[in-house]
């Protein structure tokens, strides 16, 4: 690819890959560190490696949501692709995606176009369990050095083929309750469908392989044909870029999609962005350059009481101008075209907040982890302390009082060796409860939710009631969770309440691991449900009738659910490997501590001299984990800062908040 115009979006995205890049080496720095002093339980091991592929593989979703020819192909070109000398997604008229196409980089899978048939419709899988069957794609792969045939193949996005009416209805794409939104019919009464379903590309553009995926989607037809997009894929989208035309102002199916796909129930639109393309239309040699402006705001100030939202969320754009500058390094043609400023509105809507939520995420986990390695050095620290008190204590003494110390410490350790009963009963009760937990949100449960809904939706009828069985599974699953939490909060208590006796009987430091909580996995619930609720009651009713539409919409529903079951019960088993592995830690470095003892006085007994020596160990060790400790706070510092920040913020006299 050749130079290009810096942009403020690239620019960003880069330095936010850069962040990520340096945390995913710290953690990595600090878990080999760890190892090595023997700091390094299998839980601690397992939570670094998931915050450290956490950091790595995150991914920044930006769906692109239009009707036709608003030119959202032409803007995807001028953000993402210019520097490649030419338009790369088919923009040209006549020639747009007709199929929902996702970009993004997988280093495993060649550069490849991947297209799913759009008969795959008739079939009752979900969209992500196609993804699972590679084989079913149709694949063409794609020489990256070439930008001509690269162009050249994904013109594929754009086919179509000609069905029958019915053809049409099963697929999706023709409704005779809403005759005005179906597509034109030709003179042998046959009907144009797009050719795929889906579409996946694969390229190591520079933002892709940072983690971006770009959400290409059709317009209002082929949305609504497919649930997955509107229940799935564009509610998980960091951020929605909405695109209109300044040329046709917001035009009724315009107004469709944003009501129907992009407003929440909540009403909530800030993660959405809304640009007026198209404004060189309003370029008039007859008008001077500030009547031009005014219109242009007169534009955007209509637009924006039209969709109902603060008119600095939409950005008047030329997307063939702004392509065209970039391509021929026309600074002053870039700046006329609006492109950098919606660049970095889009840059700062998704950038910061996608950093601060993941070093939040980062930070938490890493602060909780530095607590419970302490934790480890101060038991060795303590146990160092005791050592060195009996070592003291027999400076001076005969041969039969050391043999009288080898023989207590050997009946302590005896003693604490009988002590495992109390121990597996703790465990036995903590396994029973997680058992439970699984037993909630294990996919035989979900599998039997989602079989009780479909059977409800394939009732007689129109589905009149399909809003309130919707309400109803929710609030099983919603009532899971809470089970869920309640049984952790059991778990807890119960931990708490035999971690204080083991530390009282055995000089342990355990403690309780913070309660994990899930309402962050009851909000996802919300959203998922608000976005189904919403599409069953925007003129789906009818659909709703035909089985392999409502088996379609349960099937992404599947998806979702399982999804936040799933991370709900990866929170609440590493929680719980977190209590497991403290107590194997602490009754490990016991032991030790039990044969470290025996070992000094046999050294002791064997050498005359011997005692002195093994105190100044003992001295040099305590000095080393001193070392130790303050090694461990110095590696964490940057990793925990951003939540140490926000303590400090919370005690400031005017609270900042950061919104997620």
């Amino acid at each position: 690819m050749g130079e290009i115009l810096s942009t403020s979006f690239n620019e960003q995205f880069e330095q936010h890959g850069t962040w990520r890049r340096e945390f995913a080496l710290r953690l990595k720095l600090l878990a080999e560190w760890m190892k090595d002093h023997e700091l390094l339980d299998a839980s601690l091991e397992e939570r670094l490696r998931l915050l450290e592929t956490q950091v790595r593989a995150d991914k920044v979703m930006v769906a692109f949501v239009a009707e036709f020819s608003r030119g959202k192909s032409e803007l995807i070109n001028a953000i993402f692709f210019a520097g490649y000398g030419r338009r790369i997604m088919p923009a040209s008229a006549g020639r747009t995606t007709m199929c929902p196409t996702e970009m993004g980089y997988d280093a495993d899978v060649p550069p490849c176009l991947r297209l799913l048939p759009i008969e795959t419709r008739l079939q009752p899988q979900a969209l992500m369990e196609w993804r699972m069957a590679p084989e079913k794609w149709t694949r063409f792969d794609l020489d990256v050095n070439d930008p001509q045939q690269m162009a050249a193949t994904l013109e594929q996005v754009a086919e179509t083929r000609r069905v029958t009416r019915d053809e049409a209805a099963a697929l999706g794409f023709w409704h005779s309750q809403s005759p005005q939104d179906n597509p034109p019919v030709d003179a042998k009464g046959m009907v144009e469908v797009p050719k795929w379903r889906h579409a996946l590309i694969n390229i190591a553009h520079p933002l892709l392989k940072q983690g971006l995926v770009i959400l290409d989607t059709p317009g209002l037809n082929a949305i609504g044909a497919e649930p997955e997009l509107t229940v799935s894929l564009i509610p998980q989208a960091h951020a929605v870029v909405f695109i209109l035309g300044a040329d046709t102002g917001v035009t009724k199916s315009d107004l469709a999609i944003w009501n129907e796909h992009l407003i929440t129930e909540s009403g909530e639109t800030g993660a959405r962005l809304v640009v007026l393309n198209k404004i060189d239309t309003l370029w008039d040699v007859l008008s001077s350059p500030a009547q031009i402006q005014a219109q242009i705001e007169r534009q955007c100030n209509s637009t924006a009481d039209i969709l109902g939202i603060p008119v600095d969320q939409i950005s008047p754009v030329t997307a063939q101008k702004g392509l065209v500058a970039k391509v021929t390094q026309d600074a002053a043609l870039l700046q006329s075209s609006g492109l950098p400023a919606f660049e970095d509105m889009l840059a700062q809507g998704i950038m910061e907040r996608r950093q601060a939520v993941l070093g939040a995420a980062v930070s938490e986990g890493v602060f909780s982890l530095r607590a419970e390695t302490g934790r480890v050095i101060n038991i060795r620290r303590r146990d160092l302390a005791e050592q060195l008190m009996e070592l003291k204590g027999l400076q001076g003494k005969n041969a039969s009082v050391i043999r009288h110390m080898r023989t207590r410490i050997s009946q302590e350790q005896t003693e604490f060796d009988l002590s495992g009963a109390k121990i597996h009963a703790v465990r036995s009760v903590h396994l029973k409860l997680l058992k439970e937990v699984f037993d909630l949100l294990g996919s035989t449960a979900l599998k039997a939710e989602m079989s009780q809904l479909m059977q409800k939706l394939h009732e007689k009828g129109f589905k009149l009631g399909a809003r309130k069985a919707y309400g109803e599974t929710f609030d099983r699953l919603r009532e899971r969770l809470r089970r869920v939490q309640t049984i952790a909060g059991e778990i807890h208590t119960m931990l708490g309440a035999s971690f204080k006796l083991l530390n009282g009987e055995y000089g342990f430091s355990l403690q309780a691991p913070e309660l994990p909580m899930l309402d962050d996995a009851i909000e996802s619930l919300n959203q998922v449900e608000a976005s189904h609720l919403q599409y069953l009651g925007v003129g789906n009713i009818f659909k709703l009738a035909q089985p392999e539409f409502a088996d379609r919409l349960v099937r992404a529903l599947s998806t979702r659910v399982r999804s936040i079951s799933e991370n709900a019960l990866g929170e609440v088993e590493l929680w719980s490997k977190s209590a497991a592995a403290q107590l194997d830690t602490q009754l490990r470095e016991r032991r030790k501590n039990f044969v470290r003892r025996i070992e000094a006085i046999d050294r002791i007994q064997q050498a005359a001299g011997g005692l002195g020596e093994r105190i100044g160990e003992i001295e040099q060790q305590e000095k080393s984990l001193h070392q130790l400790d303050a090694k461990l706070q110095e590696l964490t510092a940057f990793l925990v800062g951003q939540r140490e920040s926000r303590f400090e913020e919370a005690e400031a006299p005017v609270p900042e908040r950061v919104l997620a």
